[in-house]
């Protein structure tokens, strides 16, 4: 019974780390959060976190795991969501990530990319994890242009990877601009602006190109 005990603290010390330490990191950056921070926020003694997590980086790793899970569940309720038009979905994806940045008021903004602005702070593992992120982000996204493709929605001119790439990046960016402005007007900027490009998509020929050559400066 005795063991039984100390092996159900040991969990629970454990999950209280990882959830208090969620919403720390999520607040401070990995790199801006000490153990201390963690372990006073979960109201466990400092010598139980290298229990189980043998480095700040390996706690890291099973945060951005944990946040990706909620992640997941916003991505099948939007752009794996076949009930939806294809650019319905990616709409409904950046309409669902605006609102959960905007329960804390915006001042957050995304973990993974606040994790993957201090990468140089943090070893391979972590740049990795985070690429890794936004790998897997490109790739619903590109599973949705390509199902807006087949559906007629958009042209089948289009470059699929560099669009799911400039989608992906670009909601980045407006996700740490809002951050930094605690405003959700730069991810419906962005919104407005990627969805008012799409019309052009749709009525291109094969005698207008996508995107229009750079003028060369004299």
């Amino acid at each position: 019974m005795y063991v039984y005990l100390m092996i159900m603290e040991k969990v629970r010390n454990k999950d209280k780390l990882l959830m208090s330490g969620l919403r720390v990191i999520h607040e401070q950056g990995l790199a801006g959060a000490s153990v201390r921070d963690i372990a006073t926020a979960a109201g466990v003694p400092l010598g139980s976190f290298t229990n189980y997590f043998p480095s700040k980086t390996a706690f890291g790793l099973e945060i951005i795991d944990m946040y990706r899970d909620i992640s997941h569940a916003m991505i099948d309720a939007t752009l794996r969501n076949e009930a939806l038009p294809p650019l319905q979905r990616l709409a409904s994806y950046v309409d669902a990530s605006r609102d959960f940045l905007a329960e804390d008021g915006m001042r957050n903004g995304c973990l993974c990319g606040n994790i993957g602005a201090e990468a140089n702070a943090h070893g391979e593992d972590v740049r990795r994890k985070i690429l890794g992120v936004f790998s897997a982000d490109k790739g619903e996204v590109a599973a949705c242009l390509k199902a807006s493709v087949a559906q007629k929605e958009i042209s089948d001119r289009i470059d699929i990877d560099d669009v799911a790439g400039f989608f992906v990046s670009s909601l980045q960016g407006a996700f740490l601009v809002a951050k930094v402005e605690q405003s959700p007007e730069p991810v419906n900027r962005f919104k407005r602006v990627f969805f008012s490009m799409i019309p052009r998509l749709e009525g291109a020929t094969s005698a207008t190109p996508l995107v229009q050559p750079s003028r060369q400066s004299n």
